[in-house]
């Protein structure tokens, strides 16, 4: 037992949920496992231990096998700046921005990196559950592939199918994709399975059967819909959309066009005296939120121009005067400032962007990338906060004069004369649950008292149950090689 991997016969089919719950299980059966993502593409990333980032799903992961995230488990990871471009980050680091089209022609140069982190895990535990990107469906990227059958095949690890049946047309899925990719691709699958069913499962039983006949391939199971999903940190923000609940204290969050690490809203969102909102492109903030969040972006002054395309600056500024608070952290403690430069270009064409002018503070940007995990403790209450920092560029101004917190005495982040507009670097704030409770006191709101990483937990072991009892775990884990 070596190695399995999960392939989706779809985006967003559940893959790193899957994985998840597979790791759980298999930790449970007394298996050192850890996770592997050969590439990713994600602007939710997640500070390592060993000083580099990798996708939030993976860190998810190796907290269901009992890990601390390390950068060998995504060791190419895609963050996107713009429609057509992206930074690549190998094995932790930055090594280049380019264009969508220019990145097929760097792949192959990555497959080392790649083997090299695989076969790193490899040696050092039992197995290794990979998870692949979007779908070997997609032929037409299949020259160069690192992600899903060219890994595969380079690595001799066997294949799991997994299809979506929520979206509609799993058997096209699932058969579809037998009949497009390569005849020595194919031999790769081991088998499927059914991801995201909703109701009377025995109802699919014929077109089961159908896929087995016409695949020749083996069945897992049919994993019928996991209620508690939204309890575990997504990392695609087409994931971000909830619906209000309707009562308690509203707290806006703008849905930036390049929105970052927005599992920092997670803790905040399973809090029932809050009502968070994600406020999308067109909508108005609403006029009865007591806080808006600025969340971290991956692209500051692109998402200055997308915030003002929205009118959000002129709500803002409305919501601030009405007595309103805000907080922008990471990203958006930078647009809160009077100015954001970028002399080298980092971002996009070198100039200047005039901020929001909420906080007195200038930005610039630097190609030195803060990537650092930190104990701080919050300046108002002394208490203890858990977090990261992932950043590029440099906050200075009177308001620094009242940080946020300190970090080994340091002063960080920056609070308003007025008190009721704050920003930080550190994502993950919330996730501290005495610091939460007391932070959420300040608003007037009384915490629930739940441990956000109990929670996580717990709903991992639940995950876990979720795919013993409908999926054979058993012979899953036994197709390993």
């Amino acid at each position: 037992m070596t190695a399995l991997m999960i392939q989706g016969a779809g985006s967003n089919v559940g893959k790193s949920m899957l994985v998840a719950g597979l790791c759980r299980a298999a930790r449970r059966r007394g298996l050192s496992v850890a996770p592997f993502k050969p590439q990713n593409m994600s602007n939710n990333a997640a500070v390592t231990t060993d000083g580099g980032e990798i996708g939030r799903a993976q860190a998810l992961q190796a907290l269901a096998c009992g890990l601390e995230p390390m950068v060998d488990m995504n060791p190419i990871l895609l963050k996107p700046e713009s429609d057509v471009g992206a930074q690549v980050i190998v094995q932790g680091r930055r090594l280049t921005t380019t264009k969508a089209r220019d990145y097929a022609a760097i792949k192959p140069q990555l497959m080392g990196a790649v083997l090299e982190s695989f076969s790193r895990l490899r040696a050092a535990h039992d197995l290794v559950i990979v998870e692949g990107a979007g779908s070997p469906a997609e032929v037409n990227l299949r020259a160069g592939d690192i992600a899903n059958m060219g890994f595969a095949r380079a690595a001799g690890v066997p294949v799991v199918l997994a299809g979506d049946i929520d979206r509609g047309g799993v058997i096209a899925q699932i058969v579809g994709t037998q009949t497009v990719i390569d005849p020595e691709d194919a031999t790769m699958i081991e088998g499927f399975l059914i991801n995201k069913f909703r109701g009377d499962v025995s109802l699919f039983e014929d077109g089961y059967a159908m896929i087995e006949a016409r695949t020749g391939w083996r069945g897992f199971g049919v994993l019928p819909w996991f209620a508690q999903a939204h309890l575990l940190p997504a990392e695609d923000a087409l994931d971000l959309t909830r619906a209000p609940r309707g009562s308690g204290l509203k707290v806006a969050c703008l849905a930036l066009s390049r929105i970052a690490n927005f599992d920092d809203l997670d803790p905040l969102a399973a809090e029932p005296g809050i009502d968070l909102v994600m406020v999308g492109p067109g909508q108005p903030i609403p006029g009865d939120a007591h806080l808006v969040i600025l969340p971290g972006t991956k692209s500051t002054r692109g998402d200055l121009a997308f915030l003002r395309e929205q009118g959000w600056d002129i709500d803002l500024v409305a919501h601030y005067r009405r007595g309103g608070h805000v907080l922008g952290i990471c990203g958006g403690y930078q647009m809160l400032g009077r100015s954001v430069a970028d002399p080298e270009g980092i971002e996009g064409a070198p100039g200047v962007t005039e901020g929001l002018g909420l906080l007195d503070v200038e930005t610039v940007m630097s190609s030195d990338k803060r990537l650092t995990r930190v104990t701080a403790e919050h300046a108002g209450t002394g208490l203890s906060v858990e977090g990261y920092e992932i950043h590029i560029g440099r906050t200075e101004g009177p308001d620094r004069a009242r940080p946020f917190a300190r970090i080994d005495g340091i002063d960080e982040g920056a609070i308003s004369g007025c008190g009721r507009v704050t920003g930080s670097y550190l994502h993950g704030l919330f996730g501290a649950d005495e610091f939460r409770a007391a932070w959420l006191g300040g608003l007037g709101v009384k915490a629930s008292g739940q441990s956000h990483a109990g929670r996580i937990e717990a709903t991992l072991d639940a995950l876990a149950d979720h795919m013993e009892a409908h999926l054979d775990v058993d012979g899953l884990l036994a197709l390993a090689r």
